[in-house]
């Protein structure tokens, strides 16, 4: 739902969406042929300019949401787009089918991936708001945890993170690994809760435990729920907001996602009740169509090692690995529905995610060895420098 969209610079897609989500209703992969960047954004990466980034902007939303309620007032600049599309090379791929790949991973190295384009319009409600603090919650390696931190932290505002992790390490430091590196570089506040109490209590009344003790203390916070997936992070958001979007523009096509938890219908009703929070008058099982999905943990990775080796491009081991890896079986087992289309799968970030899984993946790598140079080559005290 970006502001007056224009035609992604892409060849022209089939007519009906094809989205493979992870494993909330905000991870895509999608074939759509319009919307995702707006006018001035495709102006400003030809001229490679960001002359606007953590600037603060009115939001004035596209003709076919105008109905839509509340249209947010303003918006933050805070990730570098438009981000880039390429041919993507997968192997094995169904005759004359095409694969296009939207580099979301791309979309600024400490905030990368899609959760950027929703808190681009939650933060400018924070300020607007008078809020000096953030709190949101998420699991221990949480991709939008990491990117509300540092995206608070660009506006001056102190984030408060409530990370889900085991019982047997809730009462231990959760270390450096992976977002929680970036995060605590932040100066983030990371307050952790075994998933067992998680799952009793929910998101909601522990974020608002930590609400009612920072105003005690008079702080003036601002809560995001998981993933910032509310009717205002819609505007940014993935598979509701793309399907919302592809339901209303003029390419009235549904999005196909797959879910990497639950299952589909907790996410059609997800879905639906953010639609519902921004007054659309539509049905979520009429614009997105779910496909449960799951795989184990060893098949993913092994997966992702795969592709990163076939064509450069690293996925994220929790959401657009297990999207693309469902993409692939699907293509796999029914070819005949996939032959002669053109795809564009969106890769929403997540990278860092990969080095909490450094013991899984250590033995599906190797290609090293210590060089063996003969003694027949010269050698010489202090010859080898540096640079």
């Amino acid at each position: 739902m970006s502001a007056n969209p224009s035609p992604l610079h892409l060849p022209v897609f089939n007519q009906s969406i094809t989205v493979f989500g992870k494993s909330k209703p905000s991870r895509v992969c999608c074939s759509p042929s319009r919307a995702m960047e707006t006018n001035d954004d495709t102006s400003k990466a030809k001229g490679l300019s960001f002359d606007d980034f953590l600037s603060k902007k009115p939001y004035s939303p596209p003709t076919w949401a105008s109905h839509l309620k509340p249209i947010p007032s303003h918006v933050f600049s805070l990730a570098h787009l438009p981000t880039p599309i390429h041919k993507w090379n997968l192997p094995n791929l169904p005759q004359n089918t095409e694969v296009w790949l939207k580099r979301d991973d791309l979309s600024g190295m400490q905030l990368s991936g899609n959760k950027v384009r929703k808190l681009e319009f939650l933060l400018a409600e924070a300020v607007a708001q008078g809020a000096d603090c953030i709190i949101t919650i998420g699991g221990i390696q949480s991709n939008h945890c990491r990117a509300t931190a540092v995206a608070a932290k660009y506006l001056n505002l102190d984030s408060y993170l409530i990370l889900r992790t085991s019982k047997l390490l809730v009462d231990k430091d959760p270390g450096l690994t992976g977002n929680l590196l970036v995060e605590r570089f932040m100066g983030a506040h990371i307050q952790l809760i075994s998933k067992e109490e998680y799952a009793k209590i929910g998101s909601v009344a522990l974020t608002n435990v930590l609400k009612e003790q920072l105003l005690k203390e008079g702080r003036r916070p601002y809560v995001i729920p998981v993933g910032g997936s509310n009717s205002l992070g819609t505007c940014g958001g993935t598979i509701a907001g793309l399907s919302l979007g592809s339901w209303l523009g003029a390419l009235k096509a549904k999005v196909h996602a797959f879910c990497v938890c639950d299952d589909p219908d907790y996410f059609y009703d997800f879905v639906q009740d953010l639609i519902d929070g921004l007054q659309a008058g539509v049905n979520a099982r009429d614009i997105a169509k779910g496909l449960g999905y799951a795989i184990n943990t060893s098949e993913e990775l092994k997966f992702v090692k795969e592709v990163a080796a076939a064509t450069g491009v690293v996925l994220d081991p929790v959401y657009s690995g297990k999207a693309a890896y469902g993409m692939m079986k699907d293509m796999a087992e029914n070819p005949k529905k996939w032959e002669g289309r053109k795809v564009l799968f969106v890769h929403t970030g997540g990278l860092l995610g990969l080095f909490d899984k450094v013991d899984q993946m250590a033995p599906l790598v190797g290609n090293w060895q210590r060089m063996d140079v003969n003694e027949s080559i010269p050698r010489k005290e202090g010859i080898g420098k540096m640079f």
